[in-house]
């Protein structure tokens, strides 16, 4: 399966729309397009994993490595993970979860939550 990724604007925030299996081969896909986001002068990004449906290692390195640029140019940056038990993008959830990473990202269930700033996130 590929990666599609699918950029959009919503109001201050840059939306990156990630479906498909983000995996060695696809994670620099993801990668290049945050590192295009901040070349930009993007500092607010959303990366929608709702449908990733695999993420192995080289895709959680690509999100700590987002969150680590995000924090050194003073921006921030949310995911956007369904509830558990959804079927669409749990996987992410569960990986990050194993790997006690999910605690670093501020994680929110859609995209009208992810984009407001008076919503809080999901907790770990």
């Amino acid at each position: 399966m590929s990666l599609k990724v699918i950029v959009e604007e919503r109001g201050e925030w840059t939306v990156l729309r990630v479906s498909g299996e983000l995996d060695l081969m696809t994670s620099p896909g993801v990668r290049q397009r945050v590192h295009d986001a901040v070349a930009d002068g993007r500092r607010n990004l959303v990366l929608d994993l709702s449908q990733v449906l695999f993420c192995d290692s080289s895709g959680v390195g690509v999100l700590i490595a987002s969150r680590r640029l995000m924090r050194s140019c003073a921006g921030r940056l949310r995911l956007i993970l369904p509830a558990q038990g959804a079927v669409e993008g749990s996987h992410v959830n569960r990986v990050l979860a194993a790997l006690g990473v999910r605690r670093l990202f501020d994680c929110y269930p859609d995209l009208d939550a992810a984009t407001d700033d008076a919503a809080s996130p999901l907790s770990a």
